[in-house]
């Protein structure tokens, strides 16, 4: 299944689907992303970049849980799109996500958007 276009991967408690809205690759991590579900984020990231979707928009409105893992994930994602003059933007993270980010100071390197309409719109 083409990831960058439409689609979802499943590991219990990580579901990730991606589909494409304008010039961006939006991708939906669903539920806990740690050290044992991290490919199921990493890889359709990855995907979107080979693509030449450099545009990244995480809506992380149904992220339950991320750990250092899923962070690193997310600055590695960063970096690659950065280099391939796009970035990665953050949406909807929920208190207990953005948390993480705010304590580990990972926050000020992303853009971060309360909502996927944010983002898109940006």
């Amino acid at each position: 299944m083409d990831r960058a276009t439409v689609g979802s991967a499943n590991r219990g408690r990580l579901r990730v689907e991606v589909h494409n809205e304008g010039g961006s690759a939006v991708v939906t991590p669903v539920g806990e992303l740690d050290h044992h579900t991290a490919d199921l984020l990493r890889e359709p990231l990855e995907d979107c970049l080979a693509q030449g979707l450099a545009r990244l928009v995480v809506d992380c409105s149904r992220l339950e849980f991320c750990d250092s893992t899923g962070l690193n994930v997310l600055l590695g994602a960063r970096l690659k799109a950065e280099a391939a003059g796009g970035g990665v933007h953050l949406a909807g993270m929920q208190p207990v996500v953005a948390r993480v980010f705010e304590i580990t100071g990972a926050e000020a390197v992303f853009t971060v958007h309360p909502s996927l309409e944010a983002a898109l719109a940006d």
